[in-house]
């Protein structure tokens, strides 16, 4: 076997590890259960007899000499957060627990990655499975429960749905298949999810496996050459190791084909070099016993696999039971395969995290591997537990192998730190994979000074722990690149109802506007999941001022791009860098300053910057429905929209500048007045250049007769202010140009609009015909601009988002004075206000993210190469959903009874054969009859007549609910196709009518099943007899 002794050559065929999520006993979060392996802590519970007695066992067992009194706990089993993932409270409840915590680990586990299923456009797979439903006991102790449910029990208890579950809850369309292969199960799950992402069958997948023994409190008696523990500890590869303890708990990790998650900027945490799966065969003692060939056999595999020598694998984490023939045998396997390549002997250090938390079935490989992974990332390797003298019957005196069993640094040569991992199930099916440390990260640059950090959730108080739970982690670790930590919150996290955002530049900023939530800072808002149709709006003359969008040009690399190639198309009509008077040198600020005041400049500048920035939002996915722009703002509009070319835009604008430029000069001024107080006041030389809002006009001529209008009004006491224009626009004063631009305009190619937006000479939508007229160019030019009546033209009816896109609020304010309540945004900051153009420009694409408005986040973070990194996790909101056992005395090996048999060991004795003692089950609570009403998006409305209310107790019992509104939606409540199918075949009973099944899934409601019902019985009556309807009143 030849190896590289590096990465290249092999990269093809690995995988990458990069996002996981478990629940260990004693752990919760993999950061704990990591923190519990390095500290060496032993989360196995010793029971008081109290606690077993509680549970149900025997009482007359606790006096028994060899009673052990031990077991690995996972906490809160009995929780489950069913409204988020869509549950009705009485299907969650007669759901198999595991069913439920595998389903919220692929969630964390994605999450954890940095993906969202439903934005993500591959295809996502799913391996694994879970241990024996001992949960079925608890429902079938409630004889009326089953028999109202049986369909729903099988499909939420049978082991062959926990996958495909996970595909239709998180949408995800590539294999779903489910894997049971014994204590293996984990690992072969993720042996095959790696195959089937190397065959292309998926792009990322989700493989794991856990289990959970129920109840988790009750004890054993310890029989002498058993595979069970005599003191409730595992001593593994130690020579008074004499068996396991069964543990509850599992886990699911994140896979993807190493050179895409190199390219797509994961975090990758290790590399699956290769992984190997087989069975022993016959060549052992017996079915459920381990085999020396077989082990060894899958391990040689997976390192040809992994093109990796044994020399180069310096730690094992072992499937390590601690059991008096299984840790030999394991060994003896292990020394055969290394000595296929190797003849050193102590370098490769063994332990197994069974000794910390005991047999996890079902969950124990992917428990090993986590522990790999992380010990890799690390790098350093944890404590085996509970190794004292090694077993007499290993020789690892010359074997390649030591037991660790203290924590220390994982020392290495230059070649990379390798890790085996091994897992093997009753049955004889093995799995060995092939783990190397991550490859080092290249560095990168170009990063945003200001970070936006959008945060949401499906309900209000769990949007505030999301938001606690951030700003402790940015507390803890302030290495992470801020960066990195808005870009994973953007593109790997789903937009919930409830929504909060910030931007801010760096750690200490943001968790401390985090934890203080002052409103000015930090936004908060909720919104209905109706888009929102955006309008743009584009400014016109006298919003410009120098470096207006500096920050965004240094820092926006598509803001650029789109403003250069506007400065290069307007070199040969300017005769001059449009760049050097928008972003002049310090020592040159006063001469731009004074040409951007120049129509010939302005023009082109303000068109420039509004087409760079209109440009932006679309790039960020922040497209408009409809346009309107003021003066030359309307050019922008109509160039986004087709009308004309970007270069035919260009050249109008700079050739109406310039003639504009060689005009006499004039004045405008804005009075605050009525367009019917104004006209009164113009005489023959002044003229109304526009109508802003209903108490706002400019207007325009002669600087003198502009200078007299002033001073009238201010002795009237009416506000006006002039504005910072060189010429008289949209005034008697530019009729000398308008036949030499009409001749312009009228080489220019113009077409019909792809996007409505409002015309300022009409007030109100333009038409084709006028969009593609050269004559209407020309009134533009001339003719007053109608700004107050094209807002209006926007149908009150819709919930509009005006976005000002050009400097300034000019625009906004006088949006804000006719829309209402709507939302109106600016894009660029006033060039009074101090601040950060990127922080103002990322605040306002947060408020359109609050409001509903889509976001195309990739787009957002193209600037620069960005990194998904590791964040808290969606903050549950489990409660209790679980029925209890109810039955007076459980008897192991009596017909009537189920008993738990041991934790599944590949060992020498069969499991299946071992019985459990007996156990007492004290008389247990009946079935929850109702839950409290979920937050849904109606309003409670109670059941109004008999009909309603009778409907209503059908969904309640069904549901699982106690108060359901007439117009709560079915769906919205965690109802499915198979119960609604039940509860209209309920309904039809019930009413002696016929419900077609149709009519419910089209309804929906209460509310409009009743209607429904009401009219088929109606119907019912009418066709009656006179004879047929006496016996109906008469029965009733």
């Amino acid at each position: 076997m030849s190896s590289d002794g590096g990465r290249g050559v092999q990269d093809e065929s690995s995988v990458a590890v990069i996002g996981f999520a478990g629940r260990f006993p004693g752990a919760l979060t993999l950061e704990q259960f990591w923190q519990n392996l390095r500290d060496g802590v032993e989360s196995i519970t010793f029971f008081t007899d109290e606690e077993l007695l509680a549970e149900g066992f025997a009482p007359d067992l606790l006096a028994h000499p060899k009673c052990v009194r031990a077991g690995a706990i996972l906490d809160d089993i009995e929780s489950f957060d069913a409204h988020f993932f869509g549950f009705s409270p009485r299907e969650a409840e007669i759901t198999d627990p595991q069913q439920r915590l595998f389903l919220e680990c692929a969630w964390e586990a994605l999450e954890h990655a940095g993906y969202d299923s439903q934005t993500y456009p591959g295809l996502i797979g799913v391996y694994g499975g879970v241990g024996r439903n001992d949960y079925l006991i608890n429902l079938y102790s409630h004889p009326h429960l089953v028999a109202g449910a049986q369909a729903q029990i099988t499909i939420g208890n049978e082991r062959d749905y926990v996958t495909t579950r996970v595909s239709y809850k998180l949408n995800l369309r590539g294999p779903s298949i489910n894997v049971q292969t014994a204590c293996s199960t984990s690992l072969v799950a993720i042996h095959f999810a790696c195959q089937s992402l190397l065959n292309g069958e998926c792009h990322l997948a989700l493989a794991g496996g856990l289990s959970l023994n129920i109840p988790q409190r009750s004890g054993y008696i310890y029989e002498e050459g058993g595979i069970i523990s005599p003191d409730g500890r595992c001593r593994a590869y130690d020579a008074s190791a004499r068996g396991i303890v069964g543990g509850n708990g599992g886990g699911v990790v994140v896979l993807k084909p190493l050179p895409d998650a190199l390219a797509d900027g994961d975090c990758i945490h290790a590399v699956i070099r290769g992984s190997a799966v087989n069975n022993d065969g016959a060549a052992k003692v017996g079915f459920t016993a381990p085999g020396v060939d077989g082990q060894a056999a899958v391990i040689r595999e997976a390192l040809a696999v992994a093109g990796v020598r044994p020399d180069e694998v310096t730690y094992v984490e072992g499937h390590g039971t601690g059991t008096a023939l299984g840790d030999p045998i394991e060994v003896s396997a292990l020394t055969q395969a290394f000595r296929s390549g190797t003849d050193r002997k102590g370098f490769c250090a063994l332990g197994s995290v069974k000794t910390n938390f005991g047999h996890l079935d079902a969950g124990a490989g992917v428990a090993g591997l986590l522990k790999a992974v992380l010990a890799l990332k690390d790098r350093v390797l944890p404590p085996s537990l509970h190794f004292e003298r090694p077993n007499p019957n290993i020789d690892f005196a010359n074997s390649p192998f030591y037991v660790n069993h203290a924590l220390k640094p994982w020392e290495t040569t230059k070649l990379p730190r390798r890790a085996g991992v091994s897992s093997f199930g009753i049955g004889g099916t093995n799995a060995h994979v092939l783990l190397e440390e991550a490859p080092e990260p290249e560095p990168r640059e170009g990063f945003r000074p200001w970070h936006l950090l959008p945060l949401s959730a499906k309900t209000p108080t769990a949007l505030e722990a999301a938001t606690a739970n951030l700003a402790a982690y940015l507390r803890r670790h302030p290495e992470v690149e801020l960066a990195d930590v808005a870009h994973t919150l953007q593109v790997g996290r789903r937009g919930f109802a409830h929504r909060r955002a910030v931007v801010c530049r760096d750690h200490e900023d943001a968790a401390a506007a985090l934890e203080a939530l002052s409103p000015e800072r930090v936004l908060t808002g909720q919104q209905d999941g109706r888009e929102r149709p955006v309008v743009f709006m584009f400014s016109g003359q006298g919003a410009q001022y120098v470096n207006m969008g500096l920050e965004l040009y240094q820092t926006e690399l598509y803001f650029r791009q789109q403003l250069d190639r506007c400065a290069e198309l307007l070199m040969p009509h300017l005769r001059r860098d449009l760049r050097s008077v928008l972003y002049p040198a310090a020592a040159d600020e006063a001469g731009a300053a004074e040409l951007l005041r120049q129509t010939e400049f302005t023009q082109p500048a303000l068109f420039a910057v509004e087409y760079a920035l209109a440009r932006l939002w679309q790039h960020w996915g922040v497209r408009p429905q409809a346009m309107i722009g003021h003066s030359i703002g309307e050019y922008v509009a109509a160039c986004l929209a087709g009308v004309m070319s970007l270069e035919a835009a260009l050249a109008l604008v700079a050739a109406r500048g310039r003639l504009m430029q060689k005009l006499p000069g004039g004045s405008m001024l804005s009075v605050a007045l009525p367009e019917g107080e104004v006209r009164p006041l113009l005489g023959a030389e002044l003229s109304l250049a526009a109508v802003n809002d209903a108490g706002s006009c400019v207007v325009a001529g002669p600087s003198a007769q502009v200078a007299a209008l002033a001073g009238r009004l201010a002795e009237q006491g009416t506000a006006a202010r002039p504005l910072a224009t060189s010429h008289a626009f949209h005034s008697s004063m530019t009729e000398p140009i308008l036949e030499p631009f009409g001749e312009l305009c009228k080489r220019v190619e113009l077409s019909a609009p792809t996007v409505p937006y409002v015309s300022n000479v009409t007030g109100t939508w333009v038409t084709a015909q006028e969009a593609t007229d050269p004559a209407y160019w020309r009134r533009h030019l001339r003719e007053t601009v109608r700004f107050a009546d094209g807002l209006r033209a926007f149908a009150p009816g819709r919930d509009w988002v005006f976005i000002e896109v050009g400097p300034g609020n000019t625009l906004g304010t006088f949006a804000r004075r006719q829309v209402g309540q709507r939302l109106v945004l600016t894009s660029l900051r006033h060039p009074r206000e101090a601040g950060s153009d990127v922080a103002f420009l990322q605040g306002a694409l947060g408020r359109l993210w609050l409001a509903g408005v889509t976001v195309a986040w990739p787009k957002v973070n193209s600037n620069a190469r960005h990194r998904r990194v590791p964040l808290p996790t969606y903050p549950f909101e489990r409660r209790r959903y679980w029925i209890e056992r109810r039955m007076e005395t459980v008897y192991a090996g009596a017909a009537e009874s189920v008993a738990r048999p041991a934790p599944a060991v590949a060992d020498e004795h069969s499991a299946a054969a071992r019985e459990e003692p007996a156990r007492t089950v004290s008389a247990a609570q009946e079935a929850s009859e109702s839950y409290p009403r979920p937050s849904v998006s109606s309003a409670y409305v109670p059941p109004g007549s008999a009909l309603e209310e009778a409907i209503a107790r059908i969904w309640q019992a069904r549901l699982g609910i106690g108060q359901i509104g007439v117009h709560d939606n079915f769906f919205e409540l965690g109802g499915d196709s198979l119960l609604g199918t039940q509860i209209a075949a309920q309904l039809s009973d019930t009413f002696k009518i016929p419900l077609p099944l149709q009519n419910f899934f089209q309804r929906q409601t209460i509310a409009g099943l009743a209607e429904v019902i009401e009219t088929i019985l109606f119907d019912e009556i009418a066709s009656l007899t006179e004879a047929e309807a006496e016996d109906l009143h008469g029965r009733s």
